[in-house]
């Protein structure tokens, strides 16, 4: 989860990774940094992708994706939940380069003046650059929907 500023307030943002094409599968934005917002995301990711029972999912040590809540929606779809050791600073670090991608490529070039302009323009950055435009060199040099098309392929 990461914070955004706008002049009306913060606007927190979590977003779900595949990790084989470091493709945006879901996120959700709130004013709040509360626990529905990652499930919002975990939602939104299901729905995109309809894992198979079996899938790995891994997070950080955060409160909010060890509730019971969340820890149930996992369950719910035969989701493994994977951590690593507490203070393992690298946990989360696939999330934490795309917050600073987006942050550095996209966010901090506006002024935002509400909560909606910075939706839409998280919005803007995901579905029209990020996802199918944006190259990653682990990738190599493929944005995560070509990387997607041409592992399909094979």
């Amino acid at each position: 989860m990461t914070q955004i500023r706008t002049r009306e307030g913060w606007l927190f943002l979590a977003v779900l990774l595949d990790l084989f094409s470091r493709k945006v599968v879901g996120y959700a934005t709130s004013p709040h940094p509360r626990q529905g917002l990652v499930l919002e995301a975990l939602d939104a990711a299901v729905a995109s992708r309809h894992p198979e029972a079996g899938l790995i999912h891994h997070t950080d040590r955060g409160g909010v994706y060890f509730s019971t809540e969340y820890q149930g929606r996992l369950d719910d779809h035969d989701m493994q939940c994977s951590a690593s050791k507490p203070g393992r600073c690298v946990d989360n670090a696939v999330a934490e380069s795309f917050f600073h991608t987006l942050k550095t490529e996209w966010i901090y070039h506006f002024d935002f003046y509400t909560r909606d302009e910075a939706r839409l323009a998280i919005f803007d950055y995901v579905e029209t650059f990020y996802n199918p435009s944006r190259l990653h060199s682990t990738l190599d040099y493929r944005s995560p929907n070509e990387y997607e098309r041409m592992k399909a392929a094979a």
